[in-house]
């Protein structure tokens, strides 16, 4: 039988058939995916071929075959630095959830979130959320930062769970895709969930006062079926994001302002820092290139990893 994953506990996992049959499953013995060390050999969002057993008149699935991915998100393990964790596979589309405060999201997280995506082959759309809440210096730094990432390519959009600005654009964007919601905890991702498919009814918590942090909502990824035709992947809250095995010669080539401009360096192993004549540094000093970009590419470079520890997936 083949299916889709829909939710993983880490031993088991939810799989649908395309006959709309569920199961639970679990793998056979030690999974291994060639060129890929991972903590979760298998993902939401992953087609698996399993057959099927009973135990004291109780049916399961055994998972012996996963389907190659046409993509997938991946970090860095909490615990296994050397090992990744696959957050989901076979994606159309991400929507990076982004508040300017209660919680902040830094640029430093987004770019790298970005360039994971890119690497990856996953096409990311910036949802700028609780616009409803923002005085007006506020809604000109989410201005500001919705030109930053328009200039390079990538579509924003401001958004209001509460009041319900821009719900229905999304929804129309999400029409007939697998559209993962991301971000970190807090900032609103189950309350848009909500609005978007409110007999879904995840659970929400407040924003914790103190720390400006939010609490734990989602577990577990897991993806759910929409009834205006398309499907959503739902992750748990990420505080950081290490980006995965990249050389440094290639990192450029996952921001689209910095991969335009290397082929007018005089080097064509320019690194972008100290080199002469480099058109990313020219492009820098004429303001054509935002800072905190090429604040966020050196980052990388250098690998000065943000912590990249998250919420909940501490125990997967």
């Amino acid at each position: 039988m083949t299916g889709h994953v829909y939710k993983s506990t880490g031993s088991w996992y939810t799989v649908k058939t395309e006959q709309g049959e569920i199961y639970e499953c679990r793998m056979k013995g030690k999974f291994r995916i060639k060129g890929i060390k991972s903590t979760n050999p298998i993902a939401v969002g992953d087609v698996v071929d399993f057959e099927l057993e009973a135990d004291n008149d109780k049916v399961s699935g055994i998972i012996f075959n996963i389907h190659d991915r046409t993509n997938y998100i991946v970090r860095k393990s909490v615990n296994l630095s050397k090992q990744t964790h696959i957050i989901a596979a076979n994606i159309d589309q991400v929507f990076l959830l982004i508040t300017i405060n209660n919680p902040p999201t830094l640029t430093s997280f987004i770019d790298r979130f970005l360039v994971t995506a890119n690497a990856y082959s996953v096409k990311t759309i910036l949802l700028f959320n609780k616009v409803d809440t923002y005085d007006e210096d506020t809604l000109n730094e989410v201005r500001f930062l919705a030109h930053t990432y328009r200039k390079i390519g990538y579509e924003c959009i401001g958004v209001s769970a509460i009041s319900g600005k821009n719900v229905d654009k999304v929804k129309a964007l999400m029409q007939g895709k697998v559209s993962m919601f991301s971000g970190h905890s807090g900032v609103g991702k189950s309350t848009l969930v909500n609005a978007i498919e409110p007999s879904l009814d995840i659970k929400t918590k407040a924003i914790s006062t103190q720390h400006m942090q939010g609490q734990h909502t989602t577990t577990f990824a897991e993806m759910f079926d929409l009834s205006f035709g398309a499907q959503i992947i739902d992750t748990p809250g990420i505080k950081g994001f290490g980006v995965v095995d990249m050389d440094k010669e290639e990192v450029g080539d996952y921001f689209p302002e910095i991969f335009a401009l290397k082929q007018d360096c005089k080097f064509n192993n320019c690194l972008h820092i100290q080199e002469p004549h480099c058109a990313v540094k020219n492009a820098l000093d004429n303001d054509e290139i935002a800072f905190s970009r090429y604040r966020s590419y050196l980052q990388i470079i250098e690998g000065d990893e943000e912590n990249y520890r998250t919420d909940n997936w501490d125990n997967q």
